[in-house]
């Protein structure tokens, strides 16, 4: 395997366009690609479509390490959503919530991805896509058949615009904006590509997409859509251009200039193209290829990406298994060495225990001899040893150690009966990540499939003599995760 190698697959209903770059020249990128398609044939389903695909980079002996996919228009929504928070993680824990409420629909069956358009005070402009499990699911899964397992699923506005990026844009006046016009045989895609000035300017792109019907005039239909798109465009900067590509080349820039009073021109995104090809490089469409193209440039980005399978499926490629595992040596690690602390500290319970009994034979032997001095020197003795076992038991609870082995074991007694109480982990599908225990309280972290599991296992503590002190419960990677206090009842 080729570790700078990656793949990227534009993929629809029943079309898909693949791209390999390869290790970059020094006056052309090496590119590999190929469309496949299903149309004409006598199984016309994903499966198929994904046999191609594995198909087509066997024949071509394509070398990669990760995959990334580009999920087609037609397969997902966009929507604008309104959140009251501006830091990325908060967004995403509430991101479903707030789509829910604008949509005014249930959204339990849709994966969500987005992607922060604008930040203030009030909070964050999102742009939000949708898309269905079930069509996830059966990409997916068809993909998966033929061992490939894509990292990250985006939508394919995205990756285009991530390509024009990277791949078209020259340098533009801070000032103004561009809004690129792309039309393919059955998609209109508008962007304005994403800048990065200054903290207070806009980031990311503005993006929009629209079908493209067979019988359809282009340039009415790119004219009414780039009219809609403008208002969206005049919160970011004044619109200096517009620059289009239309796949079939029905696109009249003139005329279309002339009735939306911008400036327009025509980009050769074909040219551009064909000049990152291999020779034998076989693409149907130039903008396929962009979007194929840009879905591959995701690896060299850092940061969070618009990843539908962040919340409908998350990766479980070798990175999590690598977290995984590091996890399992962590929690193995710190169990060996509490253990080791348990020894040490047992043995010196026991010394100090032998020492206190010698000293009991040596008074009780001694004590006709030495009754008065001995009981005075006992009474000094023990009244220092008492108040540097406070003093110690003081320092301990600052620090947070253990300090009553006790309590610890009553209270490692009762999580035990409680995991144990008919079979709690079985029928709540229950997985325990950490369990803390002190000598006052429990903390316990986890996850169950559904809250309803986890709320059960709560009452499962309550009634092994756990009372619940605390508890934060949140939804993530399709479980819902826990971490719960409690400590013994009174």
């Amino acid at each position: 395997m080729e570790s700078q190698n990656y793949l990227g697959i534009y993929i629809s209903k029943k079309t898909a366009t693949v791209v390999c770059p390869g290790p970059q020249k020094k006056d052309r990128d090496a590119l590999k690609c190929f469309s496949v398609s299903v149309e004409g044939q006598e199984q016309q389903d994903m499966q198929a479509l994904a046999g191609l695909i594995a198909q087509g980079c066997a024949e071509r002996n394509l070398k990669f390490s990760e995959i990334a996919v580009a999920l087609d228009c037609a397969m997902f929504m966009q929507h604008s959503v309104h959140s009251e928070f501006n830091d990325p993680k908060q967004i995403a824990a509430t991101v479903r919530f707030d789509t829910e409420e604008a949509l005014a629909t249930d959204i339990t069956n849709v994966a969500v991805a987005f992607e922060i358009a604008s930040s203030d005070q009030t909070g964050s402009q999102l742009t939000v896509f949708t898309a269905e499990r079930k069509i996830l699911s059966e990409v997916l899964d068809a993909l998966q058949q033929y061992n490939l397992d894509p990292v990250n699923i985006e939508p394919d506005v995205n990756c285009l615009s991530r390509f024009i990026s990277r791949q078209v844009t020259s340098t533009e006046s801070e000032q103004t904006e561009t809004l690129y016009g792309m039309l393919s045989n059955q998609s209109g895609y508008l962007i304005v590509p994403p800048v990065a000035v200054d903290d207070e300017s806009r980031k990311a792109s503005i993006v929009r997409t629209f079908l493209v019907g067979a019988t359809q005039d282009r340039t009415k239909l790119l004219q009414r859509e780039v009219l809609v798109t403008t208002a969206l465009v005049e919160g970011a900067g004044p619109l200096s251009c517009l620059k289009v590509f239309d796949s079939t080349r029905a696109i009249e820039s003139q005329q279309l200039g002339e009735k939306l009073g911008i400036e327009t021109d025509e980009i050769d995104l074909r040219s551009i193209v064909e000049t990152k090809l291999q020779p034998e490089a076989d693409c149907a469409d130039p903008i396929d290829f962009a979007i194929a193209y840009g879905a591959a440039l995701a690896f060299s980005e850092k940061g969070r990406s618009v990843d539908f399978r962040e919340d409908f499926s998350p990766f479980q490629g070798k990175k999590l298994r690598q977290q995984k595992t590091l996890k399992t040596a962590a929690i193995s690690v710190t169990i060996l060495l509490v253990a080791v602390g348990l020894y040490f500290q047992t043995q010196l319970f026991s010394l100090n225990r032998n020492k206190n009994n010698l000293r009991s034979k040596f008074a009780k032997d001694y004590a006709e001899v030495t009754l008065e001095q001995l009981s005075v020197d006992l009474k000094i003795k023990d009244a220092v040893r008492e108040l540097g076992k406070l003093q110690r038991r003081i320092e301990n609870e600052k620090k947070g150690l253990f300090t009553d082995e006790k309590s610890i074991s009553s209270n490692l007694t009762l999580v035990l009966t409680a995991f144990n109480d008919n079979e709690c982990a079985k029928q709540t599908n229950l997985n325990i990540d950490t369990i803390t225990i002190t000598n006052k309280d429990i903390m316990i972290t986890g996850d169950t499939s559904v809250r309803q599991n986890t709320l059960k296992f709560f009452e499962v503590l309550g009634k092994n003599g756990l009372e619940k002190l605390r508890e934060n419960l949140r939804e993530k990677g399709g479980r819902d995760n826990f971490n719960i206090t409690v400590v013994p009842k009174k």
